[in-house]
């Protein structure tokens, strides 16, 4: 997504808000070992049938010109920097890193190079295949390797609890600044992920995570970056859908549903991340894959797909997605026993909306 682009989850969906959950360290590990051999397949708030007769190629259309400019795409291995900005919770970092993990966690069969067994399917490393179909002008596809190469953490809010999308550029720099935390131009990607007291120009009213690349005059380098923000306390049924939802639904409408880590900010977090990760592999230096014909506000792969879940998706509704055994939902799994909620992207050969969960 653009810095202009808007990023409002279908908002048409509207939701209540919802207090963030607190979860013990017991509870913590709980979740991250949970296990569900035969999941509940829902489809909450199902549409009317005249409007979901076709359940395949949610969110096709043949007037979605989705278009290459002939820019790179992250062809090689994908080395992400992760700068975590206010205070974090331990817990709420590993289920970040999990989450990022499982991309290149390929096959049940087989081992990653950290030596963690991979994740069962529908899992994240098959939503990400559909970014990889990306390609570049030599047809180079979107790496399927990536790697969390570094972090560096400013628990001190050193540039202030409200930033704009100019000084969040600073606060890259800093981080680049501070031994060991590397310039890396050429397969790197810096995701600054912001606490839920920190305030970001737009965040809420226009956007939940925005991706973009760093001005040289500030940063020193032209480095590929995005920012994601924790929504829990400043508008989770913004930007944490669907985990919440705005009261005035009431109890006819889209009732909210159970994150699948038992943290509403973080659970919603990982979608936005998953967004941008996809945009930015694909349109790092926005010159490469989107819609439309104004580069400062491209439409680009996951754009395309805001709100979309799962099968029989669209017009409002999520589509199908799974349910554990403690009622938490998902569409995906991860390392660790890990289950994750994420938005579907858009698949330029089906020219639809795609995941690893679908049931076309």
């Amino acid at each position: 997504m653009s810095p202009t682009h808007s990023f409002f989850f279908f908002l048409s969906l509207t939701f209540t808000c919802f207090a963030v959950l607190s979860v013990s360290a017991e509870q913590q590990h709980q979740t991250q070992t949970l296990t569900t051999k035969h999941p509940e397949y829902i489809n909450p708030k199902l549409p009317p049938k005249i409007l979901s007769s076709s359940k395949k190629f949610e969110g096709s259309s043949d007037l979605v010109n989705l278009r290459y400019h002939m820019g790179p795409v992250l062809s090689s291995p994908i080395n992400i920097y992760l700068i975590w900005y206010g205070k974090w919770e331990k817990s709420q970092k590993l289920l970040i890193k999990d989450f990022i993990i499982s991309i290149s966690s390929t096959t049940p069969s087989s081992k990653t190079k950290t030596g963690v067994k991979p994740s069962p399917n529908p899992s994240v490393s098959q939503w990400w295949q559909t970014v990889s179909l990306y390609t570049d002008q030599t047809n180079a596809n979107v790496s399927r390797n990536i790697l969390i190469a570094g972090e560096y953490t400013d628990s001190a809010y050193s540039h202030g609890n409200q930033l704009t999308r100019l000084s969040v550029q600073q606060v890259i720099a800093s981080a680049v600044k501070s031994a060991p935390f590397p310039v890396d131009h050429k397969n790197g990607i810096y995701l600054i992920l912001t606490a839920p007291e920190v305030t970001m120009q737009d965040f809420c009213r226009a956007v939940c995570g925005f991706h973009y690349f760093t001005f040289p005059s500030l940063v020193g380098y032209t480095l590929p970056y995005a920012w994601i923000g924790n929504s829990a306390k400043q508008c989770p049924e913004v930007c944490a859908y669907p985990f919440a939802v705005p009261g005035y639904m009431g109890g006819g409408g889209q009732q909210s549903l159970k994150p699948p880590n038992g943290d509403v900010g973080v659970d919603g977090m990982i979608s936005v991340i998953a967004h941008e990760l996809a945009e930015l592999s694909t349109n790092p230096l926005v010159n490469a894959w989107y819609a439309g014909e104004d580069p400062t506000a491209p439409t680009e792969i996951g754009d395309l797909c805001e709100g979309l879940y799962g099968t029989g998706g669209g017009g409002g509704y999520i589509g199908q997605v799974m349910k554990d055994g403690e009622g938490r939902t998902f569409n995906m799994n991860g390392i660790r026993g890990r289950k994750f909620l994420v938005q579907w992207i858009w698949n330029p050969v089906l020219k639809a909306c795609a995941g690893p969960n679908s049931l076309d």
